[in-house]
């Protein structure tokens, strides 16, 4: 789990320990905790980009990785990962490179200087859809389709 600066560390640790499934929590020294929560906690260099490399370094197939780094997301989907945000958002093969070229025309934009709203703010319907989402990958781990 890309945990630097996800708003949802609390329902996974809760669903987790509930069905008893290992989460492990990957954040930059810049992110750590004196009282970490719940799971293990991996603490990589504060680098801009040492978190991503350390779970495209440690994911295996079958994993399941939240973030909100779609080009994250797009390097791990290959490896036979899940992948999803912290709103909720499955990232697929077939979906991402369109996720991608998106994310490619906003950078230009931003680049010439032209500035977005931002992201939308995380608000309920997110954590709740969030929370429907994860349950359901990882019913279909167990079985429990």
């Amino acid at each position: 789990m890309d945990a630097d600066a996800c708003p949802v560390k609390e329902e996974i640790t809760g669903i987790c320990e509930d069905r008893e499934v290992k989460v492990i929590f990957i954040a930059s020294n810049a992110h750590r905790k004196t009282s970490p929560d719940k799971g293990v906690w991996v603490y990589v260099d504060s680098s801009k980009e040492a978190a991503d490399l350390y779970i495209m370094n440690h994911i295996k197939s079958g994993d399941l990785l939240v973030t909100q780094d779609i080009g994250l997301a797009s390097i791990v989907l290959p490896k036979g990962v899940y992948a999803i945000s912290p709103r909720g958002k499955e990232f697929r093969e077939e979906t991402i490179s369109t996720a991608l070229d998106f994310r490619y025309l906003s950078a230009k934009e931003r680049r010439k200087g032209k500035y977005g709203k931002g992201p939308k703010p995380f608000i309920s319907e997110d954590r709740e859809r969030f929370v429907s989402v994860f349950k359901k990958i990882l019913s279909n781990f167990a079985g429990d389709q």
